[in-house]
């Protein structure tokens, strides 16, 4: 089944990693796990953890001003606290805190996703399994190595069911049109019974997209924090903090610039994915002045260019252009982004097709070009003549090179 196409038409969708972390600012779920914050400390979060100024609306404005397309929220991380008042665990905020989000985004015209952990680290009937590197067990014997087939199958099936009764609720109630998954490494397939479940949940939401931490049921790859030197064929998305941490954190003040937002963003959709930028909402739910101001600037220059982001494909392949690129949906506008205002004529190689109009895409300038060389079957090469300095964006200039057909690439030992 191929993906949803408002899925990768998207290219921009938000992270929202919101929870009792955000108190003390620890690593979600980690911090735990790896002994760094005692479990009881850990959890004691829970009653400080307010939500007091949380304003889904406010959130989802954000969203769109940043170029948005969706969101996904965690409704549930490894801790196995819930942001919605779940029947299936006492282990949540007490209140709904995802029907407000569903709605703001909906409203906005974005759509909206839910984050869930397969593993919960809380769960009496859940027992982790150590990683190599990772600390020795815990006193408590919370956690314990589990060969596969080897658990205590009754507790597993209580387990399962939990887990079921839980994305129950999600799908019933907010409808999700992701369902971002987490947590897969500790069990197979198989135990997680991930195809029983796909089922269940596109019972609920038959359009549902899945990443691909549902393994046989994912509809995409999910890289996290670098952008791929080779691009996962097929649909992607690049998962990106906007500083080093995916919650909030309170001394995480290493915060990337617009220009390197704008970087990652070219580059991931250049390469045919989306990029999954990460906010980390402090406990009460206001998102900081410092990841305001880089959504907001990336929002900027995305609406400047949308024309070169929305509902393209991957560009050029890497050979032929000395930066990003995407291609128009009808194959016949090549965008090139240039980061560096040009000293001389920007090229092209391998281009077939001929050319016939290039401009600065938010100026509407027109540039000089000319292809020289070429033979036989070889085409020449494409220089196009430097924008003004007036025409040059602050951050990236965006040319959009229009062809007399569709793309037509040399490759050397043939045409693709």
């Amino acid at each position: 089944m191929a993906v949803q196409r408002w899925f990768t038409d998207a290219k921009l969708g938000i992270f929202v990693h919101w929870g009792v972390y955000a108190v003390d600012g620890v690593q979600e779920s980690w911090s735990f796990y790896d002994g760094t914050v005692p479990y009881d400390r850990y959890m004691s979060q829970l009653d400080r953890f307010t939500a007091a100024r949380y304003d889904p609306r406010d959130w989802a404005g954000l969203f769109a001003r940043a170029g948005a397309r969706y969101a996904v929220l965690t409704s549930r991380h490894h801790d196995g606290v819930a942001l919605w008042d779940t029947a299936h665990s006492d282990l949540n905020v007490g209140r709904d805190l995802i029907g407000g989000y569903a709605d703001a985004l909906r409203e906005r015209g974005l759509k909206v996703g839910l984050y869930y952990s397969h593993s919960d680290w809380s769960h009496p009937d859940y027992a982790s399994t150590r990683k190599p590197g990772r600390p020795p067990e815990l006193e408590d014997n919370r956690y314990s190595e589990v060969a596969a087939g080897a658990e205590d199958l009754e507790a597993w099936e209580r387990y399962l069911a939990y887990r079921d009764g839980q994305i129950r609720e999600l799908t019933g109630r907010y409808r999700p049109d992701l369902m971002w998954f987490d947590g897969e490494w500790e069990r197979s397939e198989e135990q997680w019974r991930i195809h029983e479940l796909a089922a269940m949940i596109r019972s609920e939401v038959p359009d549902v997209v899945f990443n691909a931490r549902m393994l046989g049921e994912g509809d995409y790859a999910t890289p996290e924090q670098g952008v791929p030197v080779v691009p996962p064929d097929g649909p992607w998305e690049l998962c990106l903090t906007i500083n080093d941490s995916w919650g909030h954190q309170h001394h995480d003040h290493r915060h990337k610039s617009v220009d390197q937002l704008i970087r990652y963003f070219t580059e991931t959709i250049g390469g045919g994915g989306n990029l999954l930028l990460s906010v980390g909402p402090r406990e009460d739910g206001t998102i900081t002045p410092e990841q305001r101001e880089r959504l907001e600037g990336l929002g900027d220059w995305i609406a400047r260019h949308a024309q070169a982001v929305y509902g393209t494909g991957r560009g050029l392949p890497p050979g032929h252009h000395y930066g990003p690129s995407t291609l128009s949906e009808d194959r016949r506008t090549l965008y090139l982004t240039v980061f560096d205002a040009p000293r001389a004529e920007i090229n092209v190689r391998g281009l077939i097709s001929k050319v016939r109009r290039v401009s600065v895409l938010d100026s509407g300038t027109e540039l000089a070009h000319e292809v020289t060389g070429g033979l036989h079957e070889t085409p020449g090469v494409l220089w196009i003549q430097p924008p003004a300095a007036a025409d040059l964006d602050p951050h990236a200039t965006v040319l959009a090179v229009e062809l007399e057909g569709e793309l037509q690439l040399y490759r050397g030992a043939g045409r693709l």
